[in-house]
């Protein structure tokens, strides 16, 4: 595997492209909608890649948050449809948010989890055209250990052992290695997740070995490292303007290497127009997973309750 940090599993495979042993890929598109299912078969795979075994769903559009009605609806339905795949048939669900809402880029779980169709509570209420028809979903949005100080993967599993849910969902913020990736892709996988692994924030993960559970875990990339971007701009210099030739590859590579490891090597960068980016992809998110919990009920439907 090539030495930088990401959350995405597509940009893990990278240039070996599925060939890889213990390691399968699928790729289609949907208009201009890309779609790559990873399955990641073997222990040695798993460990080569640094990811859990199991499957990884991306779903790429170039203008995933600002894109037209139509092209939405059919993001949020594929979305859906992958996450709806992964999920038990039956039982409740625990949606969990990630990410500290007092950072812009770090905030798309809590923003999410505020568009949640919540239903847990309302079983003995529900009356009329939902009778029957609603799944149980509850949601939180717990914080992060800063302002907490008690692990985000302790709390969710007081929380399971309470609600007893047939599954959980985690939605996060992601990083990603490739800059063009940022608000441009969701991961979907049941493989759990790290939470803040992706910028070098180790925590006790959300997985099934830590909850009990099936963990579906659901991410937007929202920054890069700052050193990612000065490799690239290295990287082109090296390749455009011949600095080196071929017989010092080696030396272009530790070059490289120092620049993606320096002073910095722990900067992360995102877009200026987070804030807005962050609303969009997360009202994308919320219509998915609301339609994945609740298939019985019609789009127009759930939109309803969701602004009554």
């Amino acid at each position: 595997m090539r030495g930088f940090r990401t959350d995405l599993a597509m940009e893990c495979i990278g240039e070996n492209d599925g060939r890889m042993d213990g390691v399968q890929v699928s790729t289609h598109r949907v208009g201009d909608i890309t779609h790559t299912r990873i399955r990641i078969e073997t222990e040695s795979a798993a460990e080569l890649l640094g990811r859990g075994k199991g499957e990884y769903v991306t779903l790429e559009c170039s203008d995933l948050p600002t894109c037209e009605a139509r092209r939405r609806d059919a993001l949020s339905k594929m979305m859906a449809h992958d996450i709806k795949r992964l999920l038990p048939r039956d039982g409740e669900v625990l949606v969990v948010g990630l990410g500290n809402r007092n950072v812009t880029a770090d905030a798309l779980g809590t923003r999410v989890v505020e568009r949640m169709l919540v239903t847990r509570h309302l079983h003995q209420a529900i009356t009329g055209e939902l009778q029957g028809k609603l799944r149980g979903v509850s949601a939180i949005a717990p914080g992060v250990l800063g302002l907490t100080g008690i692990e985000t993967a302790e709390l969710c599993r007081g929380l399971v052992q309470h609600v007893q849910p047939a599954a959980v969902i985690a939605i996060d913020a992601l990083a990603a290695y490739e800059t063009q990736r940022i608000c441009t892709a969701i991961q979907i996988t049941d493989t759990g997740i790290q939470p803040g692994s992706g910028v070098g924030n180790h925590r006790l993960g959300l997985t099934k070995e830590t909850l009990g559970v099936k963990v579906i875990a659901v991410g937007v990339p929202m920054v890069v490292y700052a050193s990612t971007i000065a490799r690239d701009a290295m990287s082109r210099l090296i390749d455009s303007y011949g600095v080196f030739d071929s017989s010092h590859e080696d030396a272009a590579q530790r070059l490289l290497r120092q620049v993606a490891e320096g002073f910095l090597g722990d900067m992360v960068v995102t877009p200026r127009e987070i804030d807005e980016l962050v609303l969009n992809v997360a009202s994308l998110l919320a219509d998915g997973l609301n339609r994945a919990l609740q298939p019985a009920v019609d789009a127009e439907t759930l939109h309803h309750y969701l602004h009554i």
